[in-house]
């Protein structure tokens, strides 16, 4: 479906494409990607087939955490551009019909926003430090950390300061690293700080908010400790996830949203295993959207697939909301890579280097997974490159990897970094399109490359662009993909097959090739059939028997 600026329900069944801009596209020659890259390619993104643009964050940042770490919100960071820039891209995209969304990191900030460098300064029992969590240590020095809760990226939650006069001070909490501390939700200034935020860019033009870490914001003000692995923990209790306080948040935030013209969405972060407390969010006076992770972590099974179908379809029917399906984004292993390994799913908590993988078994997989995605009712998200078929980057040399969930698990973890490479767009050799010819990218491609660039997809009918390319033309010209019903069909074991209308989707996932249901013609396959049998791994869109 054509979603014209002035549609209310653009975005129930859009297909949203995550821009990390510092690894789209070089446009003055640093070796970072930039805002004038991005624009030098909005005809691709029209080809493709996009109808909104989610950029990860691009405010001025000192860039501890690829960008999640906001010293300005009202800055563009000069590596990427200036403002007037961004305007005028949100402005340009839109005449190519194509919508913006911009992240929103409300759980903290830089450790060089004002506000905290502010706090410092100021010392204990300040104004200024109300804004955070700051806190005595225990113990009769002060030495003792207030809480032993863990940080999303290893280690403590807890750094500790130091006094102008040099001895050691309170502690600040961040849940995630030391330079990104915690803002105290239960300020008043941090509330209208925010709102201003969204109309900040509302006003210029932008369709929507993705909200990071969205489920993370409030904490119990008493600090208690954390419950005992496996012990049970009554909803809305945890010390610093999911507490009920949050819907206070977003119904705020939506009343912002709601007093533009047009529909401006909210889109959340929301990691939860509980079905009913992450639907809560998506109450119609709440967030619009929020991202699926419990379908992006599955192995490659039918069983388990269809089984997370049905979980996020039936807690999103419950509020009326349309569900959202991605395979991967700038946090995850890309699906080439991840598909194919013994162990197919994924977790952070279990992402290692070195694990076996079957680039070509991952690749037919993660075409047929791009089909079945695309076939779902509700709206798709796509991280850039997985529409050119790029594979993880594994072999990263380890000083250039900036992640820090590398430094902090002590190089354990191999970090995000490998699915932030560079673009390829075109050329035999590094950096391949992405900056001009001779510039060194920040993060290394791989020499490899050359048949993976856009350029080099862009005209072959078998490539992985040209799938993405005919699957998202078909899915906008075909009334039942997009936003609607689902209707499971009887399949043999490992194969799902599902109608939306007149379009049947099926998926193999067994080692032998399965029949086709009675059906009137081939739409599209993610692998050439076999004498009109679907091979191992590989998916094909149907028209029903029966059609025109």
């Amino acid at each position: 479906m054509v979603h014209p600026p002035t549609d209310p329900t653009w975005w129930r069944d859009a297909v949203i494409y995550e821009v990390y801009v510092r690894s789209f596209a070089d446009g003055d020659g640093d070796g970072t990607g930039d805002l004038a890259g991005v624009r030098s390619r909005l005809p691709y993104l029209r080809d493709l087939g996009v109808d909104a643009l989610w950029f990860t964050p691009w405010y001025a940042s000192p860039l501890a955490d690829g960008g999640y770490d906001v010293a300005d919100y009202r800055a563009i960071d000069p590596a990427f551009g200036t403002l007037a820039e961004a305007e005028a891209l949100i402005a340009e995209a839109l005449e190519l019909g194509i919508r913006t969304v911009v992240d929103v990191v409300p759980n903290h900030v830089s450790d060089q926003h004002p506000w905290f460098r502010a706090a410092l300064a100021a010392g204990p029992g300040s104004p200024e430090r109300s804004r955070f969590w700051f806190h005595p240590g225990t113990g009769p020095d002060g030495s003792g950390i207030p809480t032993h809760w863990v940080s999303s990226f290893g280690g403590s939650t807890w750094t500790r300061t130091t006094d102008p006069d040099g001895t050691p001070g309170e502690w600040y909490l961040h849940l995630f690293a030391p330079e990104q501390p915690d803002l105290n939700w239960t300020h008043p200034d941090v509330w209208a700080e925010h709102e201003d935020v969204l109309r900040f860019w509302f006003d210029r033009g932008v369709a929507g908010i993705r909200i990071d870490s969205a489920a993370l914001l409030v904490k119990d003000p008493a600090l208690p400790e954390l419950p005992e692995p496996g012990a049970a923990v009554a909803p809305g209790a945890h010390p610093h996830v999911d507490r009920d306080e949050l819907h206070d948040v977003y119904r705020a935030w939506r009343k912002v949203a709601d007093s533009y013209a047009g529909t401006r969405v909210l889109v959340g972060e929301v990691w939860l295993e509980d079905a009913d407390r992450f639907a809560a969010y998506l109450r119609p006076d709440e967030m619009h959207t929020a991202f699926n992770f419990d379908f992006m972590a599955q192995p490659w099974d039918a069983a388990a697939l269809r089984a997370s179908i049905d979980r996020t379809l039936s807690a999103h029917r419950e509020v009326g909301a349309p569900a959202t399906w991605v395979l991967s984004n700038h946090d995850v292993t890309r699906p080439v890579t991840r598909y194919g390994r013994a162990d197919s799913s994924f977790a952070f908590a279990t992402k290692r280097a070195g694990v076996p993988t079957d680039l070509e078994l991952g690749t037919r997989r993660a075409r047929a997974a791009a089909l079945l995605t695309a076939a779902l009712p509700g709206s798709l998200y796509l991280y850039q490159g997985d529409e050119l078929g790029l594979p993880e980057v594994e072999d990263l040399p380890p000083e250039v990897v900036q992640d820090p969930m590398h430094a902090r698990s002590g190089g354990v973890d191999p970090g995000r970094d490998g699915c932030r490479v560079p673009l390829p767009w075109s050329g035999d050799r590094p950096p391949f399109g992405f900056a001009p010819h001779g510039v060194t990218p920040w993060l290394p491609q791989p020499d490899d490359w050359a048949a993976r660039t856009a350029q080099a997809q862009a005209d072959d009918p078998a490539s992985m662009l040209t799938l993405y390319r005919r699957a998202l033309a078909l899915r906008r010209a075909e009334p039942g993909l997009g936003d609607g019903d689902l209707r499971w069909l009887d399949a043999p074991a490992g194969v799902l097959a599902l109608a939306r209308g007149d379009v049947l989707c099926v998926v193999n996932l067994t080692a032998e090739p399965v029949a086709l249901p009675a059906h009137a013609g081939v739409l599209l396959a993610s692998h050439p059939l076999d004498g009109g049998r679907l091979p191992p791994d590989a998916a094909a869109w149907l028209r029903a028997a029966g059609t025109p």
